[in-house]
């Protein structure tokens, strides 16, 4: 017989319900909004490879920048971190601040205390906030795990988040050949498109080999003409 769910802490959230941390066990955790179970700590599978696939290449980075959307319960993060060297700085935006005090608190442990490395600092605030704020050619790489991500009902123009407009502000953030990597329950043709239109070379993945597969899109930011002539010439 399976353990019951025990509440360890709830929030009110202003529009969508209660905000849960519910645990069994020793870490089986789950966070859940009203009915809606956002995150389980036993189905991390494209938590993890969205971190992985967002900061391939950034090890030898002399000093990367990242920006992580959505802390949730840091499994993205923790992919992050280590995939990025001790002098690389990551930023993570997260709209409720009790999701990072439970990172910090009851879920630390699950993640070796991802949200207290020293490399991590935490903004609440959202996201496509920063992103619209920030200065051009910031970061080498923005990763984008919310717990809704881009489908059918995205508004193709004005989505704050997954809209035209939206990824035009996230090329002007990102660096040159800088990565900006997507989670997402399905595949979603449309905003594949408006990557593309938007100056990115982009592929969809479905990581793992069997049951449900989430979408991670993994798009980079293409380099001016001069600037790929300028790698190709070096040594």
């Amino acid at each position: 017989m399976a353990l019951p769910w025990k509440v360890l802490d709830q929030f009110k959230t202003e529009t969508e319900g209660v905000l849960e941390l519910r645990q069994r066990g020793k870490g089986d955790f789950l966070i859940t909004l009203g009915p809606q179970v956002l995150m389980n700590s036993k189905a991390q599978r494209s938590e993890m490879a969205l971190g992985k696939l967002g900061c391939r290449g950034l090890k030898k980075h002399p000093k990367p920048r990242v920006l992580v959307g959505g802390l949730g319960m840091a499994i993205t993060l923790r992919a992050v971190l280590d995939e990025l060297p001790e002098t690389a700085e990551v930023m993570v935006a997260e709209l409720n601040p009790v999701i990072h005090q439970w990172c910090l608190g009851p879920l630390a442990e699950l993640t070796r205390h991802a949200a207290a490395d020293p490399r991590v600092s935490v903004e609440i605030t959202d996201v496509a906030e920063l992103i619209c704020h920030s200065s051009r050619e910031s970061f080498d790489a923005i990763i984008l795990d919310l717990y809704r991500g881009p489908g059918p009902q995205t508004d193709r123009l004005n989505d704050p988040i997954y809209g035209s407009l939206a990824i035009k502000k996230v090329g002007m953030a990102l660096k040159p050949g800088g990565v900006f990597a997507v989670w997402g329950e399905n595949p979603d043709k449309g905003f594949e498109q408006r990557l593309a239109s938007g100056g990115f070379a982009v592929h969809c993945e479905r990581p793992g080999k069997g049951g449900y597969r989430h979408a991670v899109w993994v798009a980079i930011k293409e380099r001016k003409k001069h600037q790929r002539g300028k790698d190709n010439g070096r040594v």
